[in-house]
């Protein structure tokens, strides 16, 4: 191996298909890093910071190293020295991040990312062997690290992996934020507040209800991304270039799958075809599309808490968000709901990649899509935002959320809309007659309906009761969540 002294530091010398490059010395990747460095000099984001890919990535070599073996397409010694070089990607893949600096924005179809792990593979192996970083005539990151192997099946099954670790965290911060909402639910069970439909004062409810159906919002997203996370178990592994199995043995496939699911605890299903699996990327779709939907429903719900929240003179103000910071540079005593704000523009962001990846999806062409990149730093990114801004929605907002119970009340007995429990005693066409005038002349339906001998004020009272502003199923709901009051 040749090395060369320069001003900063000692570099040794790599070949590859285009000629020589000078590489440091002391880093365990190589030469086809170095070009990735080179000509993707896109964004301030690297694959390092992506530790679940590089433990997906380190996961298929290592059953790859194993099935290698097992088929006597490398000697035991060699299998090993790979399998140990990847067990310490595996295990602290975030010690790793320096040895993995090419952007995640690159042309190739992932090869420059496959290549980066299978040098740095290479030379950790070689140096728990004795050997110096970059001799590659003992282990080559194409000839043995990547045996039987190609970008265009390593690439979408380790990124297939990744996605299904990274969603195990956001299930946690969701399950969390369903249950401070139910909570609050809970201690709102009995706030009379006014629903509106269209804006407009519609008929009562409780504040606890509205919580409720919240967290239910959420409830749903769950169960609709977890069914859809199990279409990310099918694999194209042992696909190698474009779906045939060329340059691997016979049953190699299914093995290499075999060793995968031991591995990773995951059960692993091999495609139904590997031709279609290889340029098809339609599971990120459909994943991509679960997650908007998730970040549709959380900016709904913080849509609402700032109008609830409006005020506090001349808005709703039926619940008062915690105050963590002063609202403005200029308006004295202000706060603004800065947390729904910012889980709002989350929710914008996840919606721009979701169209990013349906883009990158249909750009397939032929036997191979190589917009996979975008898709992996698309989806690695919308998932990111989403648990970080649902913890924070989480712990900075709903935990701290207050009724303003008086408010919720005075604007019930104010609202028109509470006409609505008059209609089957006095008729629609009557209620809207009181409607019309109680606006018109900026009374309570109380007052017309005593001014014109309707009804008595004691059967406005039980008739306006908590227990008939709110509907039966409501109450019934309540009790089976062993809630009573």
């Amino acid at each position: 191996m040749e090395t060369v002294q320069l001003a900063a530091e000692i570099t040794r010398i790599e070949k590859d298909l285009l000629g020589s490059k000078e590489v440091p010395i002391n880093s365990y990747y190589g030469i086809h890093t170095v070009r990735a460095l080179e000509n993707f000099n896109i964004s301030k984001h690297t694959i390092g910071e992506q530790s679940f890919f590089i433990r997906a990535l380190a996961q298929v070599k290592k059953a790859s190293a194993q099935t290698n073996f097992q088929f006597n397409k490398i000697s035991e010694e060699m299998s090993l020295a790979i399998q140990q070089a990847c067990d310490k990607l595996i295990e602290n893949p975030q010690d790793w991040k320096d040895s993995f600096p090419s952007d995640v924005y690159q042309g190739g179809a992932g090869t420059s990312i496959n290549m980066n792990t299978n040098e740095v593979i290479a030379n950790i192996a070689l140096e728990s062997l004795g050997y110096a970083k970059g001799r590659y005539d003992i282990i080559h990151p194409n000839d043995h690290v990547n045996k039987s192997q190609s970008t265009n099946d390593v690439y979408p099954t380790a990124l297939r992996l990744a996605t299904y670790y990274s969603l195990d965290l956001l299930f946690e911060k969701i399950n969390n934020l369903i249950s401070s909402l139910i909570l609050k639910s809970s201690e709102f069970q009995f706030v009379l507040k006014m629903g509106r439909t269209q804006l407009q004062d519609a008929v009562p409810m409780t504040l606890g209800q509205e919580f409720h159906a919240f967290a239910t919002l959420l409830k749903e997203d769950v169960r609709l991304i977890q069914k859809t996370r199990e279409l990310l178990l099918e694999i194209n592994l042992g696909a190698t270039a474009i779906g045939t199995g060329i340059n691997t043995p016979h049953g190699y496939a299914a093995q290499v799958n075999h060793n995968l699911t031991a591995l990773t605890g995951l059960k692993l299903i091999g495609a139904e075809d590997y031709v279609e699996a290889t340029s098809d990327c339609g599971v990120f779709i459909i994943l991509s599309s679960a997650l908007k939907r998730l970040a549709v429903k959380l900016s709904k719900i913080c849509n609402d808490l700032r109008l609830l929240s409006s005020g506090p003179r001349t808005g709703l103000w039926e619940i008062r968000l915690p105050e963590l910071q002063a609202g403005s540079s200029i308006m004295p005593a202000k706060v603004n709901p800065v947390i729904p704000e910012v889980v709002n523009q989350i929710a914008f962001k996840v919606i721009g990649n979701d169209l990013t990846i349906t883009f990158a999806a249909d750009a397939g062409q032929l036997q191979l899509n190589v917009m996979e990149p975008v898709i992996a730093l698309s989806m690695n990114e919308s998932i990111e935002l989403l648990i970080h801004g649902i913890q924070t929605l989480d712990e900075k907002c709903i935990q701290g959320i207050i009724a303003n119970e008086k408010t919720c009340y005075d604007a019930v007995m104010r609202s028109v809309g509470i006409i609505t429990l008059l209609d089957p005693i006095l008729g629609h066409t009557k209620c809207d007659e009181i409607g019309k005038l109680c606006i018109a002349e900026n009374k309570t339906i109380q007052e017309v309906v005593l001014e014109q001998g309707l009804l008595t004020q004691q059967q406005l009272d039980e008739i306006f009761s908590f227990e008939n502003m709110i509907s039966e199923i409501a109450v019934q709901s309540y009790d089976e969540m062993g809630h009573t009051g």
